[in-house]
């Protein structure tokens, strides 16, 4: 199955505007009646597990008649962390297991959300909708082309509904921004770019001491890795290669994912990517970069960059920038025009949230904001990037063998 057989077809896609696709007619038999309540299992507890998707989904749990009622995660204190959310929110004991295989063999479980550590991604969502399962999945789908093509696949093979959870293109103020961009104020634009700073890298706020006795080792690293047990590699995971790629996938797919949604493009032609470990030496030896400058070219004519400096926390911005005025969503709630000397505030279009989207779409079995197109699409130049970034060289995708190559 080929998502993409040429370029020009990218270019003709709506995919990037969220717009409903689709489905198989098995999805359609899924739909279930509004008084037929939905239950969903969590797949990785952690902080975004725990602190995010529980209370999110709680928001909308009695409207949408849904509820959290079991979950997944190699950490017994996160297991622990999630049965009391739960409890709180839903009023549920939770079913507990180290094993997102054995959360899978639920037969009661609907839907899953899987908020587990980036190598984990691919491999979790292909058993979910496998099993039957409508997926939310945490940004980047996959850690190479290879499993983002399988992912990918299954997918589309299954008809399950899956939300990727880059939610700014469920934003009000990004939608009221895609609406100014679209509407040629701009004029030619030219650029487009995002620095993202700070005074440290993000993942050494996740260092944890964890007791090698409440972590199934095995199943966090998932042939991963041949590292052995280490409590900073299994909390501050985002800082080591085996698991994480570091600020590319971890924050530019962000970035990426709006590029695509604000301008209706779609791939990138070629990227460069610049790096390395500059600032943070330390004993926990973390091996992503802390410092990053990718550089990709989209055939619509303009040139997108990104970059990080965590040894400085100023300058942060994001700009889209035309010869007739500038486009300014450094603060995504208060996006704002700029043209001719003076500022605009920009009125943002009402949408549902990124979890009630979600949430509707386990019931419609319409194509979420975050379709899997659009989760396809943003991984690929997070891919390019890091490839560029190890190899040195540029990258290019091929859309007939789905590939990221040098050239």
């Amino acid at each position: 199955m080929n998502p993409a057989p040429n370029r020009r077809k990218f270019l003709a896609t709506t995919m990037a505007t969220g717009a409903a696709l689709t489905l198989p007619a098995a999805s359609y038999a899924r739909i279930k009646g509004a008084n037929e309540r939905i239950s969903i299992g969590l797949i990785g507890c952690g902080n975004r597990g725990h602190g995010v998707q529980i209370p999110f989904i709680a928001k909308h749990a009695s409207a949408e008649n849904v509820e959290i009622t079991a979950a997944s995660d190699p950490w017994q204190v996160s297991r622990d962390h999630a049965a009391a959310g739960i409890q709180d929110h839903f009023g549920v004991q939770a079913r507990l297991c180290e094993s997102h295989d054995e959360l899978l063999g639920m037969k009661d479980i609907d839907a899953v959300m899987i908020t587990s550590c980036d190598h984990q991604h691919a491999r979790q969502l292909e058993a979910a909708v496998q099993a039957g399962k409508d997926v939310y999945c945490e940004k980047p789908i996959a850690k190479n082309i290879e499993e983002l093509n399988r992912t990918y696949d299954a997918v589309k093979e299954t008809g399950q509904v899956v939300q990727a959870g880059t939610q700014l293109r469920s934003l009000s103020s990004v939608s009221g921004a895609r609406s100014v961009y679209q509407s040629g104020v701009l004029g030619n634009v030219s650029r487009i770019e995002q620095r993202r700073n700070g005074n440290r890298p993000f993942w050494y706020n996740y260092i944890r001491d964890v007791k090698r006795q409440d972590v199934n080792w095995n199943e966090f690293v998932m042939g991963a890795s041949k590292r052995e047990f280490d409590p900073v590699a299994y909390s501050a995971w985002m800082g080591y290669g085996d698991f994480c790629d570091g600020p590319i996938p971890q924050l530019a797919v962000h970035f990426m994912d709006a590029v695509h949604f604000i301008t209706g493009a779609v791939v990138p032609e070629t990227c460069v990517c610049h790096g390395g470990l500059f600032t943070w030496k330390d004993e926990n030896k973390f091996d992503v970069p802390d410092h990053v400058q990718a550089l990709w070219t989209y055939p619509e004519g303009f040139m997108v960059s990104f970059s990080t400096n965590f040894g400085n926390g100023t300058d942060n911005t994001i700009r889209f920038s035309g010869d007739e005025g500038t486009l300014d969503l450094t603060d995504w709630n208060k996006p704002r025009l700029l043209r001719s000397g003076h500022q605009e505030d920009i009125e943002p279009i009402s949408r549902p949230d990124h979890w009630l989207d979600w949430l509707q779409c386990l019931r419609s079995r319409k194509s979420p904001n975050a379709s899997i197109e659009a989760g396809y699409y943003q991984t690929i130049p997070c891919l390019m990037a890091v490839k560029a970034y190890e190899t040195g060289r540029r990258m290019v995708f091929d859309p007939q063998r789905r590939t990221i190559e040098e050239g």
